[in-house]
């Protein structure tokens, strides 16, 4: 695959858009006393995944344990 312009702002992209997820994760599960490192690495890894597993492991759990 010869390297162009194209590949690397999609690299540059894809980088952004793991490094942003992976901070919001981070920064989320630190406040909500959840293992903050592992969500955090997890998501360097892929996306949306690792979001749509955090909103219904961790953020709904919370959200209706506070509710009783």
């Amino acid at each position: 695959m010869e390297w162009t312009v194209e590949n690397s702002i999609i690299l540059v992209l894809v980088f952004i858009i793991l490094i942003s997820q992976s901070i919001l994760l981070f920064t989320n599960a630190k406040k909500r006393n959840r293992s903050s490192w592992l969500w955090g690495l997890v998501g360097m890894i892929q996306f949306p995944f690792p979001s749509i597993f955090f909103y219904f492991l961790v953020v709904r759990k919370d959200r209706n344990a506070n509710r009783i």
